[in-house]
């Protein structure tokens, strides 16, 4: 039957109940001839001729599900990369508008139906500002609502125009469990429910930095869910490896389209850092600059996968990448170094710190362009950059240009230090030992992974008086002893 309606399908789309029993045989039959032979060009004429995956929810489900049945087969994703770059075309230049926008579109659906369950479920999914301020209670209770094949999804993001829909609709998933824990510290957590100050929504990222002052969140999927995720998400990873096609995808991907869940995801951060480190390492200013918020306000995947934030695994060395390719564009100004100060100082002192290039540089900029008005910040700044041997050699280059930067660093030192959150003993000893810190009275080592081995470069600080340990390795005891 399938193969005699073949040809009444090549010049139309399949309605809606040929879709759905396309999509039925898809998933009991996925290693079926049928879905190579008669489906392959049903897809194919979908993805370069569909306008509107709104209106016609059904095509995008069936493409869906046709491309987990290829991921089914024996040589799994090799088969899946053939069918990706045959829509692409062998040319450096893919001939069809409509396929990027279409398979997007597509991947964004399916990642969402992965999450879908735990996002259904009202008990289990706390809003953003109970993520932030650590009230959501711990639930160990199922979700209980099925997953439906045409169920309507809350809205991710305001998509671009060429995404033409803009409702996310999912596959099938019969994820069984998706746990979440969140863990709380009640002294964090007055901190910041009083730096909030209004019953405002709070800013999405901020909500899901892996800080001191916010909720430690634990996603896991069922593992029918945890293949579809990889699937679709080595599908987003194909696609930017195509150079016409990154500019668009990265435009698409600004506005950050995925639901906070998969965002709090250690795996689905994971495995979508390829993409973003492309998007880094493109000398396009329209690819890279899309690393950086939509619109004022807003974060990015600057942001996101900055240190501190829930994506960041590599102590800051993709932030590194995106922050050289800005700055070695047209964000070589006062602006983009001020947001920097307010928000990263800290990374970018303890990159600098372990002698990240880069770093070295943006710490010259701020103290050149005066972004930093504390003395004892700029001092600490200072100290930082003479602790390395690039460090040293850009900051005399410097000061040959403002010598009033030498006669601050002349009076003594910092009186007030706070050492960057994750620096180690090693990078204390290597502070300590770059300038003058006689002045030193506050000393702040909180968050930090410092041990009780840094006590022989604290007793050489003959003005401490006071010194914060919150959440460190070492107490106060230790000290003494």
């Amino acid at each position: 039957f399938l193969k005699a309606i073949a040809p009444l399908l090549e010049n139309n789309h399949p309605p809606p109940d040929l879709c759905e029993f396309f999509c039925k045989h898809c998933r009991e039959r996925p290693r079926s001839m049928v879905v190579i032979e008669v489906f392959t060009p049903v897809v194919q004429r979908i993805l370069k001729h569909n306008m509107d995956f709104g209106k016609c929810p059904r095509l995008r489900l069936f493409t869906q599900e046709y491309i987990l049945s290829l991921n089914e087969l024996n040589a799994g994703m090799e088969v899946v990369k053939k069918f990706i770059h045959s829509m692409h075309g062998p040319t450096g230049q893919c001939p069809h508008p409509r396929v990027l926008p279409n398979l997007v579109a597509v991947c964004l659906a399916a990642i969402y139906s992965c999450y879908e369950e735990f996002i259904n479920s009202r008990d289990n999914s706390p809003s953003l500002k109970e993520i932030r301020n650590g009230c959501q209670q711990q639930c160990d209770r199922k979700p209980n609502l099925p997953l439906r094949l045409l169920h309507t999804s809350p809205d991710l993001v305001s998509q671009e125009a060429t995404l033409t829909e803009s409702r996310l609709k999912p596959v099938i998933v019969t994820s069984n469990e998706i746990h979440v824990e969140v863990e709380r510290n009640n002294t964090a957590n007055q901190k910041m429910t009083a730096g909030v100050g209004n019953d405002s929504e709070p800013n999405l990222i901020d909500c899901l930095m892996v800080s001191p002052t916010c909720s430690t969140i634990s996603i896991e999927l069922s593992p029918q869910a945890d293949r579809i995720l990889g699937c679709y998400v080595e599908i987003l990873k194909m696609l930017s490896d195509y150079d016409d096609w990154r500019p668009a995808l990265a435009s698409l991907l600004q506005p950050i389209p995925f639901p906070k869940e998969a965002l709090a995801h250690e795996k689905f951060t994971k495995e979508l850092k390829y993409v973003i480190q492309r998007f880094a390492e493109d000398p396009r200013q329209e690819v890279h600059s899309c690393l950086l918020s939509v619109r004022a306000g807003k974060d990015g995947w600057f942001q996101l996968y900055s240190p501190g934030g829930v994506a960041c695994d590599d102590d800051g060395e993709l932030f590194a990448s995106m922050v050289h390719i800005l700055m070695g564009s047209c964000y070589k100004t006062k602006k983009f170094l001020l947001s920097l100060a307010e928000n990263k100082l800290g990374p970018c002192m303890l990159l600098a710190l372990r002698g990240n290039q880069t770093m070295v540089e943006i710490l010259c900029l701020m103290l050149e362009y005066n972004i930093i008005d504390n003395n004892d910040t700029q001092l600490q700044i200072i100290s930082t950059l003479e602790s390395t041997d690039v460090g040293k050699r850009m900051y005399e280059q410097l000061c040959e240009r403002q010598r009033e930067l030498k006669e601050l660093q002349r009076k003594g030192g910092p009186t007030r230090l706070t050492l960057p959150s994750k620096s180690t003993d090693a990078d204390l000893a290597r502070l300590l030992s770059s300038g003058s810190f006689g002045n030193l009275e506050n000393l702040s080592l909180a968050f930090t992974n410092v041990t009780s081995a840094c006590a022989e470069h604290l007793i050489k600080l003959p003005s401490l008086k006071q010194l914060n340990l919150w959440s460190t390795q070492v107490s106060a005891l230790q000290l003494r002893l």
